[in-house]
C-alpha cells in the first residue's frame, strides 16, 4: 500500500472481507447500488457548483440540474444499477433535483476551496509516523475556516454519528497540518432522500484525542491487512453488497 484513506479504513471496519475483494483481489463489481451512484452524481454536481462559486461565477439552478443529470447518466452507462424495491430512475432524479434546489437556495458562506486533495503524514501524539501517508479530498472549505462534508442518506443523522465521523476527523487533521491552524468549524451537510427530501446541517468539533484515535485506527487496520485478517461481517448491508456471491463461497 502506498497510502491509506478514511474510505479504506471504514470499509475494512465495516467488512474486512469486502475490503479484500475490492482492494486486494480487485474483483470487478457486477453492479452498483442505486444509492452509491446517486450519491456520486449529487457530489459531482455540488463539486461543480462550489468550484463555480469559488471563482465568482453565478450559475443557474437549471444548469446545476443538467450537470446532475449528465453525471447520473454517465455513471449509469458505466455500471449496472441495482434499484431498491419501489425505486425508479425517474423518482431518484426528481429527488436529486429537489435536494440540489434546497442546497442551492440556502444561505451559504463564500467558498474558499472546493475539493482540496491532500496526502500527508499521519502522526501520533507521541511522534510516531504511520508507515504510509493519509490521502483524501476535503469537500469544501468556506469563509471563516469552516470545513464541510457532504452526505446523501435515507434518513437524518444524529449528533453521535457526526461526532464520530472519521471523515471529518481526517479533514480537520489535514486542514491543521496544511495551514498550521485549526478549523473554526466542522459541519456535515446531509442531503436526505426521504419521502419528503430535506437538507440538514450539523456542526461539530474535533480535539487532539480525535486525531490520536484516527491514527490508532489506521495503524491497527494496516497491521490487520498485512496479517491478512479478512472475514465476513453479516449485517443489513449484505442485501445490497456487490460481493454477496463471493462472500457465500468464502472458505476462510
Amino acid at each position: 500500500m502506498d497510502h491509506i484513506s478514511v474510505s479504506q479504513i471504514n470499509l475494512y471496519l465495516d467488512c474486512s472481507l469486502k475490503y479484500k475483494f475490492y482492494y486486494i483481489d480487485r474483483i470487478p463489481k457486477p453492479f452498483k447500488p442505486s444509492g452509491i451512484l446517486f450519491g456520486k452524481a449529487i457530489h459531482s454536481a455540488l463539486e461543480w457548483l462550489n468550484k463555480q462559486r469559488q471563482i465568482g461565477n453565478h450559475v443557474s439552478l437549471e444548469k446545476l440540474f443538467k450537470i446532475f443529470e449528465t453525471d447520473w447518466f454517465a455513471y449509469k452507462a458505466e455500471e449496472k444499477v441495482l434499484f431498491k424495491e419501489g425505486e425508479t430512475e425517474e423518482k431518484l432524479i426528481l429527488k436529486g433535483k429537489e435536494l440540489l434546489s434546497l442546497y442551492f437556495h440556502q444561505q451559504n458562506e463564500p467558498v474558499l476551496m472546493a475539493e482540496l486533495p491532500f496526502q500527508i503524514p499521519l502522526i501520533s501524539q507521541t511522534g510516531e509516523v504511520l508507515e504510509v501517508p493519509l490521502y483524501g479530498v476535503i469537500d469544501l472549505i468556506e469563509k471563516g475556516d469552516v470545513i464541510t462534508e457532504f452526505k446523501t442518506s435515507q434518513k437524518t443523522m444524529d449528533l453521535f454519528q457526526v461526532s464520530n465521523s472519521l471523515q471529518l476527523t481526517a479533514y480537520s487533521y489535514a486542514y491543521e497540518f496544511l495551514f498550521q491552524k485549526r478549523p473554526k468549524g466542522l459541519k456535515i451537510v446531509n442531503l436526505v432522500k426521504s419521502k419528503n427530501p430535506k437538507l440538514e446541517v450539523i456542526y461539530t468539533t474535533r480535539e487532539k484525542k480525535d486525531y490520536q484515535r484516527l491514527f490508532l485506527l489506521a495503524k491497527k487496520v494496516l497491521e490487520a491487512i498485512k496479517a491478512r485478517i479478512f472475514f465476513p461481517k453479516p449485517s443489513f448491508k449484505c442485501k445490497e453488497c456487490e460481493y454477496q456471491e463471493y462472500c457465500e463461497k468464502w472458505g476462510g
